[in-house]
């Protein structure tokens, strides 16, 4: 099969996928469906691929989607972050002293392996100091694929089936009707940010950029409108496809032992984040499920549609995973070097 063949194999799996989740009213149905189905199938063997090229632009429209829900009232929340941005480098402080070394002690990794492997960076930033740290890499993007997968799925069903949110078929409400000056403002956001978030050397550039300029552009009143929901669906599709074909290759026993190891991390960083969110709570009134969803380790994207669609503060969500981020990239360097 050609590699576009292969894409739209890939992309067409993902889309039923999303459909048949869509149909039985599960979680997170476009981007949950498109994963699992992906994933089940790449590790099958069969040849199929995501469209990685376009991962710059499926991410930029879902950075818009989420700037639109960024308002005026953020300034106020100011002293509230302070705390629990604290609360959040304390957090990683743990996470990273018990995940490393569980990383290393029970997943039997090198240290350099195990450091890159189960501090909570991003994906992208995660392997690219690690490979050039002589790490092994493809145990490092498993670890953090597999986290961000587990993550998705564990926080979809939790809020879904225990605290009763609506996690469901459509995270998305137009809040109003998009006109063609509304559509040439949201578009040059994403055109825009793309670049500039590379400019800025920002973590997640093609997300970041696009999600602060959308913003700028919402809390300023010059539109209320946000990217179509037929839109976002087949972005979330696209991100879904791109995540589950990372598992092409892998055998079934590697990826079962994986699984293992990794499910034990992601539920230790999960218990880590529940304590962290509960400290929120109480020293700084953050709602419970938002204070998780700010320190749940799974993608800065994928928590903020999470956010989106049980209703809570995707701006304080988003800038805790963007500390988060640029905390584990400044700090690891410093920290390998003292060994």
């Amino acid at each position: 099969m050609t590699s576009l063949a292969r894409i739209v194999a890939g992309l067409s799996i993902g889309g039923l996928g999303g459909c048949v989740f869509h149909l039985l009213s599960m979680p997170l149905p476009w981007m949950l469906g498109a994963l699992t189905a992906t994933m089940a199938t790449s590790v099958a063997g069969w040849p199929i691929r995501g469209p990685d090229r376009l991962r710059p632009v499926i991410v930029a429209v879902i950075g818009v989607l989420l700037g639109s829900r960024f308002t005026p009232g953020i300034i106020e929340q100011a002293g509230e972050m302070l705390t629990s941005l604290a609360i959040l480098l304390a957090y990683l402080v743990a996470v990273g002293g018990v995940i490393v070394s569980y990383f290393r002690l029970v997943g039997r990794q090198d240290w350099t392996t195990a450091y890159f492997a189960g501090m909570p960076g991003g994906l992208s930033e995660m392997v690219e100091l690690g490979e050039a740290r002589g790490a092994n890499v493809p145990v490092i993007v498993l670890a953090h694929s597999l986290r961000i997968v587990l993550t998705i799925a564990l926080m979809a069903i939790l809020f879904r089936l225990v605290l009763g949110h609506d996690v469901g078929t459509g995270p998305v409400k137009l809040d109003a009707a998009i006109g063609p000056v509304d559509a040439a403002l949201l578009i040059a956001c994403a055109v825009i940010g793309m670049p500039l978030g590379r400019l800025l050397r920002l973590p997640a550039p093609t997300f970041l950029g696009p999600l602060i300029l959308s913003a700028a552009v919402h809390m300023a009143g010059l539109t209320a409108s946000v990217p179509p929901l037929l839109l976002v669906n087949a972005a979330q599709v696209a991100l879904g496809t791109i995540l589950g074909c990372r598992f092409l290759g892998i055998s079934v026993p590697t990826l079962a032992r994986a699984c293992a190891l990794n499910l034990g991390a992601t539920l230790i960083t999960l218990t880590f984040a529940l304590g962290g969110a509960l400290a929120m709570q109480q020293l700084a009134g953050v709602r419970l499920d938002q204070g998780f969803l700010a320190l749940a380790p799974g993608g800065l994207t994928e928590m903020g549609l999470i956010a989106l669609a049980i209703q809570a503060d995707v701006a304080f969500v988003a800038l805790h995973h963007v500390i988060r981020i640029l905390a584990v990239i400044v700090v690891a360097p410093l920290l390998l070097r003292q060994r």
